[in-house]
């Protein structure tokens, strides 16, 4: 499930977004002001900040450098302001921001946007080598281990793997799996269903104990082992 923090000072905004992205599965959080907002990005995880520009108390540009400069934060930030002219956007970037919408906008435009920073940033953080307890995973030599021993996975199933190993101990969502496995192009409704089945054969099956579990309702997430007392 992705999270996003919305630091905007226009309560209209605010629920306009709510309402949009609430019901496509996005978990939302949101503070009125600079000082708030940063306490927010700061002490939770989220996969992308939507940051207004003119907010009381800190402004966005301010709060965004004070993100990247003081806390080291990488999260992507995506602002959103009425100010669009070239020296306004070059100061959000500056500041470090990633990408830049002017409003009013179009919360069809705002969700492919928020999708891309998302796919970009995992992307970049995919680490060449995952381990998680006995399972190992190269993506540079595309090999994966449990214990040692050699996995034969499909192109497909060492996807899925490597996006549950990447976000683990976090819990994915079938559609933010979907996604980062076949990007808009999602096959029929079974076929995550089917690949997963085959990725756990390989991965949880010869073993004692599973690393593979599902949430129903929620996700799927991977952990160093896991007794079966959790859905399969």
């Amino acid at each position: 499930m992705n999270k996003i923090l919305i630091i905007e000072d226009n309560p209209d905004i605010v629920a306009n977004i709510y309402a949009f992205f609430e019901p496509k599965g996005f978990e939302l959080d949101n503070a009125h002001n600079g000082p708030s907002g940063l306490k927010l990005a700061t002490s939770n995880r989220y996969d992308v900040i939507l940051l207004d520009v003119m907010l009381p108390g800190m402004d966005g540009t301010k709060l965004c450098k004070a993100l990247r400069d003081d806390y080291h934060n990488k999260t992507p930030v995506l602002m959103l302001t009425a100010r669009d002219t070239v020296s306004d956007k070059v100061a959000g970037f500056d500041s470090g921001a990633d990408d830049y919408l002017i409003k009013p906008f179009s919360l069809i435009e705002l969700e492919a946007r928020i999708k891309a920073l998302i796919r970009r940033h995992q992307d970049e953080h995919f680490s060449h080598s995952l381990d998680i307890g006995d399972l190992s995973l190269n993506a540079q030599e595309h090999i994966v281990k449990r214990a040692g021993q050699l996995l034969k996975l499909t192109p497909t199933g060492f996807k899925i793997l490597q996006t549950l190993m990447a976000a683990s101990p976090r819990v994915v969502s079938k559609a933010e799996l979907e996604e980062a496995v076949w990007g808009e192009d999602i096959p029929s409704s079974d076929a995550l269903r089917t690949h997963l089945h085959s990725v756990r054969q390989q991965v949880d099956k010869p073993f004692a104990h599973a690393m593979i579990i599902t949430l129903p309702g929620v996700g799927y997430q991977i952990t160093p082992s896991t007794y079966n007392n959790v859905a399969q």
